[in-house]
């Protein structure tokens, strides 16, 4: 089934969503039930205690001279009701079973002398006023008011630093969690047909551990069985060289004829498919050179004139200055590869480099041939896979070239890329990392 579009694509952010999202819903459910629970205990403590209180207060009133009433109002005003020395308002009928159980225990607790009654006067915020008579006929009523006792000023800051530690501990509980994935992938892309790949730590929780343990298994068994299958193909590729040397050296003791023309061609063409088979085994194996610092101008120039010396097509279109600690060999050989490719398909070579912002050594070979088709540009760098059906070594080799060039990059830390170029050629790419 496909993701949904609105989750995250790493699973970092997921987790982190998912994690923070539950703790916010717990925190303010949490939060919703206190606060609820305060309420009923709030409004449970004023129906236990102001029937007393106000069954008090109006006998205070009662006895007291009319001058001096209006100076007690103050004194036995609480948060949630007052006393009013007048008649009141005009309302509605009681609506809330909890206000009438009220007013029936202030009239149970001040007796029937004082003539109680009640109405509503506001629903939202709820509020009703009860209604007394004085024994000298003096109008007496109590408005009530329910609600809350104020939030602590402090309570809000008290929030806030508990939410900034639920996001701080989700934040550090996804870290710890993704990061062995992390090292996981990072050392799956670092993988080298050589066992001399990053291996990866094999402490931490258990999990993480037996994890660690199984890709470095992994990789070794992996190593192995490459190791395996190239020493299989030198091994094999170095061997036929002396049979077939000893054919060359009989056929050429034939009597000149064309059948001798043909057998002598085709063991030029085994020697050369020989040869390429060794040097992709050893491709390989380029990562195992000590870098060495080179200059990269007087690097790129000493190998475009060796070309040039040799009276071929070969041209330096820009280079950098500069020093780079490289795999001197084994990009030579990788560069040699590439412009031998360009110059038999395409005339002619030109070689470049320059450095990205991030300070990466990049180079270049590019041609002016035919290219490449767009859907083939991968599976070229694949060995033995040639553009051509027939198996003619003059214009499709042995397909083993770019093969070559790119495992050897692999190896000592690069990357491989071709693409066509504006106007016709291709244009190899290499990144060291």
């Amino acid at each position: 089934m496909a993701p949904k579009r609105w989750l995250p694509r790493s699973m970092a952010s997921r987790l982190y969503l998912i994690i923070l999202a539950g703790l916010l819903l717990a925190q303010g459910l949490s939060m919703a039930l206190q606060s609820y629970e305060r309420y009923e205990s709030a409004v449970s403590v004023m129906l236990n205690t102001v029937e007393n209180e106000v069954g008090t207060s109006v006998a205070i009133l009662d006895r007291l001279p009319v001058q001096e009433r209006p100076n007690w109002l103050g004194r036995l005003q609480r948060d949630n009701y007052r006393f009013l020395l007048d008649a009141g308002q005009p309302g509605m009928p009681l609506i809330s079973e909890r206000s009438r159980q009220l007013v029936r225990s202030i009239a149970k607790e001040v007796g029937p002398d004082y003539h109680v009654n009640a109405d509503a006067v506001s629903v939202k915020p709820e509020r009703y006023q009860v209604h007394f008579t004085l024994h000298d006929g003096a109008p007496l009523t109590l408005e009530i008011t329910p609600h809350m006792a104020p939030v602590a000023s402090w309570l809000p800051v008290v929030l806030m630093l508990q939410l900034l530690l639920l996001l701080v501990c989700t934040w550090l509980a996804v870290r710890l969690a993704t990061r062995p994935l992390t090292q996981l992938a990072q050392a799956a892309e670092s993988m080298t047909p050589t066992a001399d790949g990053p291996r990866m730590s094999e402490n931490g929780p258990t999990e993480v551990a037996q994890a660690a343990v199984a890709f470095n298994t992994m990789q070794e068994r992996v190593a192995r069985h490459l190791k395996e299958r190239l020493h299989i193909l030198a091994s094999i590729s170095h061997d036929l060289q002396t049979p077939i040397t000893r054919m060359r050296l009989r056929a050429e003791n034939l009597e000149e004829c064309e059948e001798r023309e043909k057998i002598l061609k085709d063991l030029r063409e085994m020697e050369h498919l020989v040869r390429e088979g060794v040097a992709y085994a050893r491709s390989a194996h380029g990562g195992a050179e000590t870098p060495v610092r080179i200059n990269v101008e007087a690097f790129f120039e000493s190998l475009v004139f060796d070309y040039q010396d040799m009276g071929r097509p070969v041209t330096l279109s820009g280079s950098i200055d500069g020093t780079a600690m490289v795999r001197q060999q084994a990009l030579r050989r990788v560069l040699g590869n590439l412009i031998d490719n360009a110059i038999k398909y395409g005339g002619s070579a030109e070689v470049s480099a320059w450095r990205t912002e991030q300070g990466t050594l990049c180079m270049a070979v590019s041609d002016r041939g035919p290219g490449i088709p767009e859907a083939s540009l991968e599976q070229v760098l694949q060995p033995f896979y040639r553009l051509e059906a027939s198996r003619n070594r003059d214009t499709g080799g042995a397909g083993l070239g770019l093969a070559i060039a790119a495992q050897l990059t692999r190896a000592i830390g690069g990357n491989l890329a071709l693409a066509n170029r504006d106007g016709g050629g291709l244009i190899a790419t290499i990144t060291l990392s």
